[in-house]
């Protein structure tokens, strides 16, 4: 009888971020076609979408509920996230040659 509560209360809440997701893209919608300046836009839209996904990565990952899982996730995002900018230097050596060679 427990698991059945708890397995109905689950599928609830993930209605409820569902919702909450799509409200969310709606109001992208909104704001795509508002009559505001490319960089207002550009800052509402990248606030909007963070928040999408977090609730997305909280909620769908189950990152809510274990907290060992999200530390992994946050140091494994972070990690990638420095070696790509490792990459840079090597992208502007390739564009521009190496310094010491002119």
């Amino acid at each position: 009888m427990a698991a059945e509560t708890q397995k109905s209360g689950g599928i609830s809440k993930d209605v409820i971020v569902y919702v909450c997701l799509l409200v969310l893209a709606a109001i992208q919608f909104v704001i795509a076609y508002q009559g505001i300046s490319d960089a207002q836009k550009f800052l509402r839209m990248l606030i909007v979408a963070i928040i999408e996904a977090a609730l997305a990565l909280l909620f769908f990952m189950h990152l809510a509920d274990n907290k060992g899982l999200r530390w992994f996730v946050l140091i494994f995002t972070v990690a990638v996230l420095l070696g790509l900018q490792y990459g840079w230097t090597d992208s502007f050596r390739q564009l521009y040659g190496v310094p010491w060679a002119h």
